[in-house]
């Protein structure tokens, strides 16, 4: 994995750690356990980032369940220690490299699209929790290759080096052994405080053609990622 998570670029470039998306990201995980009867009585993240999306999923899981946040970064774990309580805690260190017994659910939020080998990591995934849920961004889109500049800007800002599809995120975990279980879009560019004027101009069309036609809407105009349950 690059340096950039372990010297502190990445704290440099996003210095929020995306935490003002917690809350959604937290809704969205609570959601497609709920809607699959998966209650899980321990939680595990790999790449936890600041941690407030474990806090978050935490909460709204009512607070009982066990969650263990991983991170190897060290800018990270400072910044997520400072938010655990009982039943909430967080590692500096590699999950997959850990001693930790499997977890009943494991999550891998915004991460797949970092890792080099990400086929490599899904793999891992798989005796390291019963239930894996992911959340992947789909950069690649009609707008995106024809632009060019947003694929590189996530490139460059938020270190994404692998660019889906819904097709192509699906089959890379399919093609790690996993089982996938269920699925549904997310749109933080629809849902979430636009952060440029493009996104704001942007926000009522992708609304309007992902009520009309979803699947085209996130193939096209993009603006989209993907909450996948595993197993």
């Amino acid at each position: 994995m690059p340096d950039i998570y372990t010297d502190g670029t990445y704290l440099a470039n996003n210095p929020g750690w995306h935490e003002e998306d917690a809350d959604w990201k937290g809704g969205k995980i609570a959601e497609i356990l709920r809607r699959n009867h998966v209650q899980p009585r321990t939680i595990g993240e790999v790449g936890c980032g600041s941690g407030a999306v474990l806090e978050a999923v935490s909460k709204k899981l009512g607070g009982a369940v066990e969650c263990v946040g991983y991170d190897i970064s060290p800018q990270a774990a400072e910044i997520a220690g400072k938010r655990a309580k009982q039943n909430l805690r967080f590692v500096h260190g590699n999950l997959l490299e850990s001693s930790a017994e499997p977890f009943d659910v494991l999550l891998a939020i915004d991460v797949i699209e970092h890792i080099e080998d990400c086929i490599g990591f899904a793999r891992a995934l798989r005796s390291r929790g019963r239930d894996k849920v992911f959340h992947i961004p789909l950069d690649l889109s009609v707008q995106s290759v024809l632009r060019a500049s947003p694929l590189m800007q996530t490139r460059r800002e938020v270190g994404h080096i692998h660019y889906f599809t819904k097709e192509t995120a699906l089959a890379t975990l399919t093609d790690a052994g996993l089982e996938i279980v269920d699925w549904f879009y997310t749109s933080g560019a629809i849902d979430l405080p636009s952060k440029s004027f493009r996104g704001r101009v942007a926000k009522l069309p992708r609304a309007a053609a992902f009520r009309v036609a979803p699947h085209l809407a996130a193939r096209v105009l993009g603006g989209f990622s993907m909450m996948v349950l595993a197993r």
